[in-house]
């Protein structure tokens, strides 16, 4: 019997999301001064929450704001004053969906120019040919830093029970800094946090349990996972598959199976092993034989952008669909789907040869229809790849100043 992507998915923890369509993490970069969510924050949320999924997760938002995947992310830690997020998490959960905040550190992924701290789970820095030096070089942490880094997780998740929101999803996949400890490629450490896939996971591990302990048991733990890394030598399925079987023994309420890193921005459809991914639902292949091993419920996100697609998951065995980019260029496909089931959102396309550049370019266009949303206008994904770059890249500038201004006064 087919699942309905509009049933209710009941979870682990005895909460349900109203539907089996997520507005999956997108990084909007689009914080006002001092590192928190603001009006235009509250807008674009406001415009998806009125969009028809059942689960809406934030952006990444950082747990120790010494350490940015971007100039202009958010940061929750101790200290950090709550009321906008309380707005924020009052804007997503007004049209009924369950709202998760994804919680991050970017480990080694920080550009070299904004300062703070590169930390990894060894000093091995990211490899993008002659962009490479975008980039800080990594130092490996210490035992006392893994467990401070622990306790942050802790202390955010905290903070966004008490904002308001109804769960955290845990950032393991896209190359961050806990996908780091999982991956072989970047971790070569040889005390209990690194060697075998037991020990690589210890990291993710000890953080979810320590979030778990920080809150209600009606609060939701998620966790984001690569399915692969998608380079060779690197974390693979049979890594992914071990890792769910170790999370079935915890409290962990839903799985979200994705792939890549800036290194193979396999997220964006592109892999740096050679691998070819299809051309709608980039990880369900996966997905599918990694859920097998799981427990609790699984969701997959990548390049969805039709209701026939999104049916296809569900009826893979898959729980969950997570949808990104669509609903930065459609914020209302959801419910659009409910009257047109042939509603559909083309997928952003940068026709050059660059991946590295390919992947800032298609980040910036998505960011620029966030921007857009933000301030009450409609998505505009027509747009000129190059200007839209340098727009970003101007921006960055400036949020960059801004937040070494901010990180000096610290």
């Amino acid at each position: 019997m087919s699942l309905d992507l509009f049933a209710p998915l009941d979870l682990p923890n005895g909460e349900s999301i109203p539907n089996r369509i997520a507005k999956a993490a997108m990084e909007e970069n689009m914080a006002v001064e001092g590192q928190l969510p603001g009006r235009a924050l509250w807008n674009l949320y406001s415009a998806w929450a009125k969009g028809g999924a059942g689960l809406i997760i934030t952006g990444n938002v950082m747990v120790d704001g010494r350490a940015m995947t971007g100039p202009g992310g958010v940061v929750l830690e101790a200290g950090t004053v709550i009321a906008p997020f309380k707005r924020w998490a009052r804007a997503i959960r007004a049209g009924g969906a369950q709202a998760w905040m994804q919680l991050s550190h970017p480990g080694r992924q920080v550009y070299a120019g904004m300062g703070g701290n590169v930390w990894s789970a060894s000093d091995i820095p990211l490899d993008l040919g002659k962009h490479s030096k975008m980039f800080g070089r990594p130092v490996a942490m210490s035992e006392e830093q893994i467990e401070e880094t622990i306790g942050r997780f802790a202390t955010s998740a905290a903070l966004a029970e008490e904002a308001g929101f109804t769960g955290v999803q845990i950032h393991a996949a896209h190359g961050y800094l806990i996908s780091q400890f999982l991956s072989p490629l970047s971790n070569r450490r040889e005390d209990k946090w690194g060697g075998s896939v037991e020990n690589r996971a210890r990291f993710l591990r000890e953080i979810i349990r320590a979030v778990r302990e920080s809150v209600s048991p009606a609060f939701c733990v998620a966790v984001k996972l690569n399915s692969a890394d998608f380079q060779r030598g690197g974390f693979d399925e049979k890594d992914a598959t071990r890792v769910v079987e170790m999370l079935n023994i915890l409290k962990v309420d839903l799985v979200e199976l994705s792939g890549g890193s800036y290194e193979s921005p396999a997220m964006q459809g592109r892999t740096a092993d050679g691998r070819t991914l299809a051309r709608e639902a980039y990880f369900l292949d996966f997905a599918q034989r990694i859920a097998s091993a799981a427990r609790m419920p699984v969701m997959t996100t990548g390049g969805i952008n039709r209701k026939a697609v999104a049916q296809h998951v569900l009826d893979q065995g898959i729980d969950m669909v997570g949808i990104a980019t669509a609903l930065a260029m459609n914020p209302h496909l959801v419910n659009d789907w409910k009257t047109d089931p042939g509603a559909r959102v083309d997928p952003v396309m940068v026709p050059w040869k660059d991946k590295a550049l390919v992947a800032l370019g298609t980040m910036a266009i998505v960011k620029r229809q966030l921007r857009r949303l933000g301030v009450g206008k409609q998505p505009m994904p027509d747009v000129s790849p190059t200007i839209t770059l340098l727009m970003d890249q101007l921006r960055k500038l400036q949020q960059t100043r801004r937040y070494r201004r901010w990180l000096k006064r610290r």
